[in-house]
């Protein structure tokens, strides 16, 4: 291996060995994923890979976390640990919380628009019972935001979320809306529906629309 390669195997040996109880838990719980609500405003195309929905997310509090690792995957996945323990054990009321999907990445591109920048924002929607009274996150790394309505155009695509698939998911779509400056160009999400172990999980890719 070299260096960077062998680091990130041993930290994802580690990052499993810590994670062997909350993954079990999680799997015991997977039937009951709570959905992040939302409204469908309009869906286009009749086939899945043309297909987009537009959809409007109202305001909510959201447990999110900040890294930027040398690579997009190492971020999200160091994050969805901790949000793991977080929902697992690791919080003010110490019982598990429930999972609820997507996971949402906050991605910025460069102003070339040719790569991401490094810092990934990765963020849970509290379940409906904790959206008034959150519980307390035991690590200082996660913070409890409350993030505004958000309206967004998405379409959804499946694999790993490397930054080069992500850049190729941000152009397809691009080449589908066509010209326009009714979204944002700089700042996209990537909506995760599984865990980042899973290679062939289902992912979504949002534009973000002007308020």
């Amino acid at each position: 291996f070299c260096t960077a390669a062998g680091a990130s195997l041993v930290s994802r040996v580690l990052c499993l060995a810590d994670m062997a109880g909350p993954i079990a838990q999680m799997a015991r719980h997977r039937q009951a994923r709570e959905p992040v609500p939302y409204v469908s405003l309009s869906q286009h195309g009749k086939c899945e890979e043309s297909a987009y929905e537009e959809r409007q997310y109202p305001a909510g509090k959201w447990a999110c976390v900040t890294r930027g690792e040398p690579m997009y995957e190492q971020s999200i996945s160091m994050s969805f640990m901790k949000l793991m323990r977080y929902i697992c054990k690791e919080n003010s009321v110490g019982c598990y919380l429930g999972m609820t999907v997507p996971v949402l990445n906050e991605i910025h591109l460069t102003k070339e628009e040719t790569e991401l920048e490094r810092e990934v924002v990765t963020a849970y929607y509290l379940p409906g019972e904790f959206q008034q009274n959150p519980p307390v996150p035991m690590d200082p790394e996660i913070h409890i935001t409350e993030r505004a309505p958000l309206r967004v155009i998405t379409r959804v695509f499946y694999g790993m979320t490397t930054e080069e698939t992500i850049l190729r998911e941000i152009s397809l779509f691009w080449e589908l809306l066509g010209p326009t400056d009714t979204v944002l160009r700089e700042t996209y999400i990537v909506a995760s529906y599984e865990n980042p172990s899973i290679p062939q999980r289902r992912n979504e890719i949002w534009f973000i629309r002007r308020a």
